[in-house]
């Protein structure tokens, strides 16, 4: 398990023993204090012992405190203070993009953040690919030769980020079997999921043609990519802040196709969220492409054409 580099000796040496779950099933790795080791799955949670087999809660390695400082270590290059940027955010962000929840004590000042002290959980997700289901969705948002303005949503962990990404890479870099030419494409990469950016690079492929503003604000974000890179398509994660909406509508009026990404189990639950129910009631999407766990994360339910009806 190549990601087990990152965690403390004792966590380390109980993770490179695994034999019971498949790594290519993990999807969360779970270090919380006093509690189980406990790996996720898509449909299940395995509790871990020191052996590193699967056990019951009771009888599985109870993490301590030195387990998460020592991992936390690893992962901050033992440089907490540099992290703080992050963690104030509640994540770290390794190489290759995998993703670490961080909670614990959040330290205050002047009513916001600034980081998190005496850290109890830590959430390792196992980022994936989704090459391929992203060339299935494709010729469905095209109208044109052209992107159409699309929102993809989906419960948590259901890969609506992961299919954003793919898009981003085939869009930037052109499918000519569909007569679409590369596009340049603008990433308002607000929390650092769809680049995972590592020192200023990219550790994920978003393509030839894309420039990211990496933990920026997203109702900061688009002028700034709008006024510098001149993008013909945008991509965010995460719509849904009320400072989001008049951003939004002031890029789309320089021409721009937006691709975006929000939390929703369907256009009806979509609908009941205020900054959504706008976006929509004025006609700001012209795809819906919904996402479940039905069969795994990524699974398409149904795409929309928000003008004529459904068309998957």
């Amino acid at each position: 398990m190549e990601i087990s580099r990152w965690f403390g000796e004792e966590i380390r040496s109980i993770l490179t023993r695994i034999k019971d779950v498949g790594f290519e099933e993990v999807e969360e790795l779970r270090l919380r204090m006093d509690q189980p080791l406990l790996v996720r799955t898509s449909d299940k949670d395995y509790f871990i012992n020191q052996e590193g087999r699967v056990t019951s809660p009771d009888k599985a390695y109870r993490v301590n405190r030195e387990d998460l400082a020592s991992t936390l270590e690893r992962m901050t290059h033992s440089s907490v203070y540099a992290a703080e940027e992050d963690l104030k955010q509640g994540f770290l962000t390794l190489p290759g993009g995998n993703r670490v929840g961080v909670s614990g004590e959040a330290v205050l000042q002047h009513g916001k953040i600034q980081t998190m002290k005496h850290v109890s959980s830590l959430n390792i997700r196992i980022s994936r690919s989704m090459k391929g289901r992203g060339l299935k969705i494709l010729p469905l948002l095209l109208a044109d030769g052209k992107v159409s303005h699309t929102l993809l949503i989906s419960p948590p962990r259901a890969g609506k980020t992961t299919l954003l990404r793919e898009l981003i890479r085939l869009i930037s870099n052109g499918v000519p079997q569909l007569g679409l030419n590369g596009q340049t494409v603008g990433v308002v990469d607000e929390r650092g999921e769809l680049a995972g950016m590592w020192q200023g690079v990219p550790t994920y492929d978003l393509g030839y043609r894309t420039d990211v503003l990496d933990g920026c604000p997203k109702a900061f974000g688009m002028s700034m990519l709008v006024r510098s890179m001149a993008p013909q398509v945008m991509a965010m994660d995460e719509l849904g802040h009320a400072d989001d909406v008049s951003a939004l509508l002031d890029a789309l009026r320089t021409g721009v196709q937006i691709l975006s990404t929000a939390h929703a189990s369907s256009l009806e639950e979509a609908q009941n969220r205020p900054v959504l129910a706008q976006l929509l009631n004025q006609g700001v999407f012209e795809r819906l492409v919904v996402l479940s766990r039905q069969s795994g994360p990524g699974t398409i339910e149904g795409v929309y054409n928000l003008r004529t009806g459904r068309i998957l």
